[in-house]
C-alpha cells in the first residue's frame, strides 16, 4: 500500500505532463512565430514606439533585456522605499536600503530570494504592483532569450534573432497571464486564499491571541509557479496552509513548476523544423529529474539516526499533511526548475539529502529549468557535447547544420564557468575576509561547523543560479549578504543572458551546412547519453571539492 501511495503521485504527475506537453509546446511554437498581432498588442507596440516587424541583431536584443531590467529593479526599488505612502502598506514602514536593494534585483532576475518575512515586510501595493508583476515580467525574459537562441539556431544568414520587446510581450499576454489566471481559479477552488483582509486576530488553543495576514494570495501563487519564480507570499513559502493546503494542491503546484519548462522543448523542435531535436533534449531533462527525484526520495525515507528511524523517516522539517515523498519531490522540481519555492525546510533534510537540491542548482537548472532559461542552458551544453564528439572523430562539429567553431566554442565555455566563480568566489569571500567572517558566524550561522558552510554555499548557488530557495537556518539579512548575493543574483542572470544571446546572433549569422555521414545525429540515443555525460562533467563535478568540505563530510562524519 506505502509502495502504491509513493508510485500515484508521480504516475500522476507524468501523466499530466505528457498530455501538456505536446498542445502547450505547439502553441508556444505558434505564439513566437505568428506574424498576426492581436489589436491590444498593436495599441503597446504604438504607446512605447515599437515597429514589431522589425528584426533586431543579437546586440540590440541585449540591450533591450538589459535595460528593460535595469528599469524594472529601479521601479521596485522606489516601491518599496516608499511603502508607507502607498495604499494598502497595512501600517508597514519603508523596506530598508540594503534589503530592497537585495529584493529588487532579486524579483527582476527571477530568483525571488527573500531576506525578510514577506507578510510582515511587504503591503499589499508592493506585493501586487511590484512583485507579482516582476514576476510575470521576469519570467517573459527568460522565454523570450530562450526563443531567440532557437531562432539563432533556425535562421539562415539573417544576423537577427527577433524582436525583444514583442517577444516579451507576446510571453506575458498570451501565455503567463492566461495559464495564471487558470491556476490561481484552480488554486482558489483548493483552500489558496485571495482577499485583502489585512491582519485578523484569532484566539488559539492555548487560549491566547494571534494575528493572521490575509491577503491576495492565489493569484501570486499561481505565477510564483508557473513563472518558475518562487518567492511566497508568506515567509513558510508553500508549507503554509494558506499557499498549499493540501496533498492534492500539493502536486498541482509541481505541475505548475514543470508545464512549460518540459513543453518548451517541443516548443524548439518545432521551431528549428525537427520535432525530434526536442524529444532528445527532453529525454535528458527528464532522465536528470528522474535521478535526482528517486535519490532524494530514498535518503529521506532511510533518514539516518535515532529519531528517523523511530518517525518511520525524516520528518523534521516537513508537513504531515505532505510526508517525506510529497517533500522530496516538490524539492526536486523547486531546485532543478528555477522556482526555489519551498514546501518543506532544506535546513533540515538529511546531510546527503540536503547535498542533493545543491546538486540541482550547480547542474545549471536545466532539468529542465527556469522557464527559457532551462532550455537555453541545455542547448548551450547540447553546443559542448557536439564540440567533444567532433573531436573525437576529427571533423568540424555541427549541430542542426550550423557550425561549431572558435567563437562559438568560447561563449559557450565562458556561459558553464560563470556561476561557478560567482558561487565559489561568494562563499570564499565569506569566510576568507575577517570582518566578513566574523559577521557571517555571529550573526548569520546558526548552526556552526561544517552544516555552516553547506547554509552559505547552498545560499550563493541559489543566488547564482537565480533560483531563490535557501537553508532556513541563514539568516540573510545583513549587510554583507543583502550585497553579494544581489551582485551574484545580478550577473548570475544578466552574463549567462548575454553570452546566450551572442551565441545566438553567432549562429543566426551562418547558413546551414548539409549533413554528411560524419555528422553526429542529435536526435537518437547515443547523443542523449552524451549529452547526460557532458552535463554531469562540466556542472555538477566543478563543485565536487567545496561539497566534500560542507555537505558530503557532514553526511560522511
Amino acid at each position: 500500500m506505502e509502495v502504491l501511495l509513493a508510485i500515484l503521485p508521480v504516475a500522476t504527475l507524468v501523466l499530466v505532463l505528457a498530455l501538456l506537453h505536446r498542445p502547450l509546446g505547439d502553441y508556444m511554437a505558434r505564439v513566437f512565430t505568428g506574424a498576426k498581432d492581436a489589436r491590444i498588442e498593436r495599441v503597446v507596440y504604438r504607446l512605447i514606439g515599437v515597429d514589431p516587424r522589425a528584426e533586431q541583431s543579437w546586440g540590440a536584443y541585449a540591450r533591450g533585456v538589459i535595460v528593460f531590467s535595469i528599469v524594472g529593479v529601479l521601479a521596485l526599488y522606489l516601491l518599496q522605499r516608499t511603502q508607507q505612502l502607498l495604499p494598502g502598506a497595512l501600517g508597514l514602514p519603508a523596506v530598508p536600503e540594503g534589503l530592497a536593494f537585495n529584493t529588487a534585483i532579486s524579483f527582476v532576475t527571477n530568483t525571488n530570494w527573500q531576506s525578510y518575512s514577506p507578510e510582515l515586510t511587504m503591503g499589499y501595493t508592493v506585493q501586487l504592483a511590484g512583485l507579482a508583476v516582476q514576476n510575470f515580467l521576469s519570467a517573459a525574459v527568460g522565454i523570450a532569450v530562450a526563443i531567440a537562441l532557437v531562432r539563432g539556431l533556425a535562421a539562415r544568414r539573417s544576423g537577427t534573432i527577433g524582436n525583444v520587446w514583442v517577444d516579451v510581450f507576446r510571453a506575458t499576454f498570451r501565455l503567463l497571464l492566461p495559464l495564471s489566471v487558470i491556476a490561481a481559479v484552480v488554486l482558489l477552488a483548493g483552500g489558496v486564499i485571495q482577499n485583502l483582509t489585512g491582519f485578523t486576530e484569532v484566539g488559539t488553543i492555548a487560549g491566547g491571541t494571534q494575528n493572521v495576514p490575509g491577503g491576495p494570495v492565489a493569484s501570486q501563487e499561481a505565477i510564483k509557479l508557473l513563472g518558475t519564480n518562487g518567492g511566497g507570499f508568506f515567509n513558510a513559502n508553500s508549507a503554509h496552509p494558506f499557499e498549499n493546503p493540501t496533498p492534492w494542491t500539493n502536486l498541482f503546484e509541481i505541475v505548475l513548476m514543470l508545464a512549460i519548462p518540459f513543453s518548451l522543448p517541443r516548443t524548439f523542435g518545432r521551431m528549428v523544423g525537427d520535432p525530434k531535436q526536442g524529444t532528445a533534449i527532453l529525454a535528458v531533462m527528464a532522465t536528470l529529474f528522474a535521478v535526482s527525484m528517486t535519490l532524494l526520495g530514498i535518503l529521506e525515507s532511510a533518514g539516518a539516526g535515532t529519531a528517523p528511524a523511530l518517525a518511520g523517516g525524516a520528518m523534521e522539517g516537513k508537513e504531515t499533511r505532505f510526508g517525506i515523498l510529497g517533500s522530496t519531490l516538490f524539492g526536486t522540481t523547486s531546485t532543478l526548475t528555477s522556482t526555489g519555492a519551498v514546501n518543506s525546510m532544506h535546513d533540515s533534510y538529511t546531510s546527503l539529502g540536503g547535498m542533493l537540491p545543491m546538486i540541482n542548482m550547480m547542474l545549471g537548472e536545466i532539468a529542465p529549468g527556469g522557464v527559457g532559461s532551462g532550455l537555453y542552458g541545455m542547448l548551450v551544453l547540447a553546443v559542448i557535447a557536439v564540440f567533444i564528439a567532433g573531436l573525437l572523430v576529427g571533423r568540424t562539429p555541427e549541430y542542426l547544420g550550423k557550425k561549431i567553431g572558435p567563437r562559438e566554442m568560447t561563449l559557450a565555455s565562458l556561459f558553464i564557468l560563470v556561476t561557478p566563480t560567482l558561487v565559489l568566489a561568494g562563499t570564499a569571500l565569506s569566510f576568507a575576509i575577517p570582518p566578513l567572517r566574523e559577521n557571517v558566524e555571529a550573526v548569520s550561522i546558526w548552526n556552526p561547523g561544517l552544516h555552516g558552510l553547506s547554509e552559505v554555499l547552498y545560499a550563493f548557488t541559489s543566488a547564482a543560479n537565480n533560483n531563490g530557495s535557501a537553508f532556513a537556518g541563514l539568516t540573510a539579512n545583513t549587510d554583507w549578504l543583502n550585497a553579494a548575493l544581489g551582485v551574484a543574483m545580478a550577473l548570475g542572470r544578466f552574463v549567462p543572458i548575454v553570452i546566450v544571446l551572442a551565441l545566438a546572433g553567432s549562429f543566426a549569422a551562418q547558413d546551414t551546412v548539409p549533413a554528411t555521414s560524419g555528422t553526429l545525429p542529435t536526435h537518437r540515443p547515443l547523443f542523449v547519453g552524451l549529452l547526460l555525460g557532458v552535463t554531469v562533467l562540466v556542472t555538477a563535478l566543478t563543485y565536487f571539492p567545496v561539497l566534500a568540505l560542507g555537505p558530503l563530510a557532514e553526511g560522511l562524519n
